[in-house]
């Protein structure tokens, strides 16, 4: 199975500074609200634990967490994705089931080389997150072959 690309980890973690920084926007705003009426010191505190804690878990250890188990293999006859980030899950999509595939990419993957494959079949969306882009585009191509000629043999 193949990983996700270490780039792909550091995207993650840019996106836990960006929640990181609305968090500490709200606690500013808390710790504001507390100076002008007054309230208890204890709310300064508070808002400090919670915005080292966020800063800890959402830049640090989910990404991490995250990358560690992000697995994908496309094989002749079905894509197997083993994602979670607590709870780890493996989901085979048959490629007769595969109905059309996309890659995206927003700002930030852009400015990394990076893009998302999204799979649909008729029930959901799959998406095999942070590839490079080159291989993004050969892996769209290869899984819209393969799709292709599965619904050919059946």
């Amino acid at each position: 199975m193949y990983h996700i690309p270490k780039k792909g980890l550091t995207v993650w973690r840019l996106y836990g500074l960006f929640n990181t920084l609305f968090v500490l926007i709200l606690a500013c705003i808390a710790s504001f609200l507390t100076y002008k009426f007054e309230w208890s010191v204890m709310i300064y505190f508070i808002a400090a634990v919670i915005v080292l804690i966020c800063a800890i878990t959402l830049i640090w250890l989910f990404p991490k967490i995250r990358w560690d188990h992000w697995r994908y293999e496309v094989r002749e006859h079905e894509i197997e994705i083993q994602s979670g980030l607590f709870v780890v899950t493996t989901t085979l999509i048959p490629m007769v089931r595969v109905q059309h595939v996309d890659t995206a990419q927003g700002p930030i993957l852009k400015k990394y080389d990076l893009a998302n494959i999204s799979i649909s079949t008729a029930a959901t969306t799959h998406v095999i997150p942070m590839l490079i882009t080159n291989d993004a585009d050969q892996l769209r191509s290869r899984i819209s072959v393969l799709a292709r000629v599965a619904e050919d043999d059946v």
